[in-house]
């Protein structure tokens, strides 16, 4: 039967969704770019508007089955709060900084479902992650993970598939890492190292605040950690970026008008970093967890390579982020994920059929993540 769902963003990813779901759904997209509305393919209804002017979702909600939060980061926490209030089951993707668990407690009032961080990481891996939990004892989870130009072009080799401010705030934000049992604070973009990927290269990763809820929901795993995947030589530009107050926050005044140093570093960016049309690339992660299982040492290691699908003319992070998304949208509908409160993807894999669900939608859509054991 299909449902009634309200994507609110239509950027790169939320195009993705919105036309994945209107395969076997009634799709209505609201963003405030009629540029970005116009992209989308027949039959999805739209809606010029801007959200941050809404104070209250209920009436353009009232009728929808599920929303899908696809805004920037920025503006997520806000919005994903104003979608409980309305009472309506939500799958969020906008990756905000502030903890989404304080919204639990209103989540459970309004009985919502409400699952937050559902892209490729954070995303997939926690949901790999939440499965091997309940069946082994999990000593170390690594994941690596990035999403980048298959042509890089000089001096940053990187293009954006996000708002480039929300990039820049990867770089400055504080990196939360578990090392034995404690929650360690690193700079971002520290303790680089380079890594052979195979298909993709040589690339260097580096510490960035990619654990997010996993750090309070699996308190039992002494070591995890998250980083970030660019082409050699990246560090040391955002680097020195950084080191020359680039990309502070702090409030600065150009020729009268108050900004920061991090929106004016954007709005130069952003020429540079925005991803084309039909531009090439492709998401790149390795998940790693190590434990014990049945009381034999065992190593398990998740390989996705995907590019940019020349067909549906949508890009791998869109593919990526967003079909983990909608599968996560479609076990909502169904039945299959009934949680009521906030919802990290971690508790999506609790459950061993969520998991084999979320692999074969991906790999249905070409994302084909491969497992390696090592006992």
């Amino acid at each position: 039967m299909r449902k009634k769902i309200i994507v609110l963003g239509c950027g790169l990813v939320g195009r993705a969704i919105a036309e994945d779901l209107a395969k076997d759904h009634n799709v209505k997209v609201v963003d405030i770019s009629q540029q970005n509305l116009k992209r989308l393919g027949q039959g999805i209804d739209i809606e010029l508007a801007n959200l941050n002017e809404l104070e209250d979702f209920s009436a353009m909600l009232k009728d929808f089955d599920l929303v899908v939060g696809a805004v920037p980061g920025y503006m997520g926490f806000e919005t994903l709060k104003k979608i409980i209030e309305a009472g309506n089951n939500v799958v969020d993707i906008s990756f905000f900084p502030e903890d989404p668990f304080e919204l639990d407690e209103l989540a459970k009032k309004k009985n919502v479902t409400a699952i937050m961080d559902c892209g490729v990481a954070p995303g997939i891996d926690n949901i790999l992650l939440g499965y091997h939990s309940k069946n082994m004892e999990v000593e170390k989870f690594v994941c690596y993970v990035g999403g980048l130009p298959l042509h890089p072009k000089p001096p940053y080799n990187y293009k954006a598939p996000f708002s480039p401010i929300d990039v820049l705030e990867e770089y400055t934000r504080p990196a939360r890492i578990v090392i034995d049992g404690k929650e360690v604070v690193k700079e971002a973009l520290s303790e680089p190292e380079i890594i052979d990927f195979g298909k993709a290269g040589k690339l260097e990763a580096f510490n960035t605040d990619g654990l997010r809820s996993l750090i309070k929901t699996m308190p039992s795993i002494p070591n995890m950690i998250e980083k970030t995947l660019r082409y050699p030589g990246h560090i040391s530009l955002m680097q020195n970026l950084k080191d020359g107050g680039f990309l502070s926050s702090e409030t600065i005044s150009v020729n009268g008008k108050n900004t920061s140093a991090m929106e004016l570093t954007a709005s130069i960016l952003f020429p540079q970093w925005k991803l084309e049309e039909e531009e090439q690339e492709f998401t790149v992660m390795r998940v790693i967890i190590e434990g014990v299982e049945n009381e034999e040492n065992v190593r398990y290691e998740y390989n996705l390579y995907d590019e940019y699908d020349n067909e549906t003319k949508v890009h791998s992070m869109a593919r990526t982020t967003g079909y983990t998304c909608t599968a996560a949208a479609n076990m909502v509908l169904s039945g299959g994920y009934n949680k009521i409160g906030i919802s990290p993807p971690e508790y999506l894999g609790f459950e061993k059929a969520n998991m084999e669900f979320m692999i074969e939608y991906l790999e249905e859509r070409g994302v084909v993540l491969r497992k390696k054991v090592v006992e």
